[in-house]
């Protein structure tokens, strides 16, 4: 029988449509409260989603919640807690949810007084739908990845690096996938992709350690 050649690496752009829920937040208890019954479409929109939505923000706090405790209730320790969420270990959005209601019951337990954002800077949940979009490009070996990954968009890079860690059982991103399937030679680039911190950074720092882990990779085997 001829070998079976694994398929090609199918590169997708994507966007997010996000939707208002009505549930908003003024202070911790009331985030606590919300998270208890928001749509868990939220989870997800305001952990994954702020990578992919174009922000000023300075990526220490990675996400909405964070950013929202650090800048709006002032609590440095609760941000923190909450930036240190890596939602890929988490099943569903529903633990990712058990979660974030336990690190706000135990801020809650801590402090005698309740965090309040001002007027005007209340949290406002809301949910987004990932649609993901075909862009009819294709990779036909792991060495074209070197050439084609500064070309990833921000939805590419996203869809392929940060959503696949939801969307794949193992919690490992689309080119670790494609790489693993393509024999042991490249084991040693996918265990250094593990390594590598979605969320610590912007999609920009995320794309540019990836090509030049991919380049160090194939330049080495060029030597």
């Amino acid at each position: 029988m001829p070998p079976v050649h694994p398929p090609p690496f199918r590169i997708v752009d994507c966007a997010l449509v996000a939707r208002v829920t009505g549930r908003s937040a003024q202070n911790l208890r009331e985030l606590r409260d919300a998270l208890l019954t928001v749509d868990a479409a939220s989870m997800y929109n305001h952990f994954w989603g702020s990578l992919l939505r174009p922000s000023l923000d300075d990526h220490v706090f990675h996400n909405d919640f964070a950013v929202w405790a650090r800048r709006a209730l002032h609590d440095r320790v609760l941000a923190e807690r909450l930036a240190a969420v890596d939602p890929a270990e988490y099943a569903t959005l529903d633990d990712l949810r058990a979660e974030l209601v336990d690190i706000c019951e135990d801020r809650l337990d801590e402090t005698d007084l309740v965090p309040w954002a001002r007027r005007g800077e209340r949290f406002h949940f809301q949910s987004a739908q990932m649609v993901g979009l075909a862009t009819g490009r294709e990779l036909a070996r792991p060495a074209d990845l070197a050439a084609a990954l500064p070309g990833f968009s921000r939805g590419s890079v996203f869809y392929h690096l940060v959503d696949a860690r939801r969307r794949n059982a193992d919690s490992a991103d689309d080119l670790r996938h494609w790489l693993s399937d393509m024999g042991p030679e490249f084991s040693s680039l996918v265990s250094a992709l593990g390594r590598v911190d979605p969320l610590q950074g912007s999609l920009q720092d995320l794309k540019r350690s990836v090509v030049e882990l991919v380049t160090s990779h194939f330049d080495g085997r060029a030597a």
